[in-house]
């Protein structure tokens, strides 16, 4: 299936570049694109894309403005931030608001592609850097009682570590030395076995296990 993507920002030429950049990846299509998010929210009840790249901070209606309106009006849409700043207020807005995931503008243009993969399937991804804040954040919450037995084996542990850290498929396999199949099927029994739906609530989930 080809996953179809609207890319939302208020730099035309931005918006160039990555339309350039999907249309020779197979599998993506880039079908449309907004200059701000308003435009964005239109365009996506119009054309029903899989995904939206969305910039955070555009004229008329920012970005994690229009991630909220989309996904209380569009919920089988999901929402990728893409976006120059990875402050707090920034990152932890956009995850309220429901973005699946969160990334800056100097990411490979391999990772990006795999974030929209993921992001279609409703996965969770984040920069390392946003994935950090995340879990620090977590950390610094109390925690008023031990935390209980985990039910996941070392190299299971190992994998959901790195995901807290923010790493793709592809880099906890070369970091642990395993083919990115095999990382891709601990990931989904991390999930299964802490009853998450995506990688960032297995990240929050492990902390209350004491993992991360």
């Amino acid at each position: 299936m080809t996953i179809r993507v609207l890319i939302a920002d208020d730099q035309a030429l931005f918006r160039e570049a990555l339309t350039t950049l999907l249309e020779v990846q197979p599998g993506i299509e880039a079908i449309g694109e907004a200059g701000d998010g308003e435009e964005a929210v239109r365009r996506s009840g119009q054309l029903r894309p899989d995904v939206v790249l969305m910039d955070l901070r555009m004229p008329v209606l920012d970005g994690i403005a229009a991630t909220a309106r989309l996904r209380a009006e569009q919920p089988d849409v999901q929402v990728l931030a893409l976006t120059t700043f990875d402050d707090d207020e920034d990152v932890f807005a956009a995850l309220r608001a429901g973005a699946v995931g969160y990334l800056l503008k100097d990411v490979s243009s391999a990772r990006l592609v795999e974030a929209i993969v993921a992001a279609a399937r409703g996965e969770s991804v984040l920069q390392p850097s946003v994935a950090a804040k995340v879990v620090a954040r977590v950390a610094r919450m109390p925690q008023e009682t031990p935390p209980p037995e985990h039910p996941l084996t070392e190299r299971e542990v190992d994998v959901v570590r790195l995901l807290g850290e923010g790493r793709s498929n592809r880099e906890i396999a070369g970091a642990l030395f395993l083919a990115e199949g095999t990382v891709k099927n601990l990931v989904t029994s991390v999930l299964s076995k802490l009853e998450v739906r995506d990688r960032t609530q297995a990240a929050l989930r492990a902390r209350d296990f004491g993992i991360l």
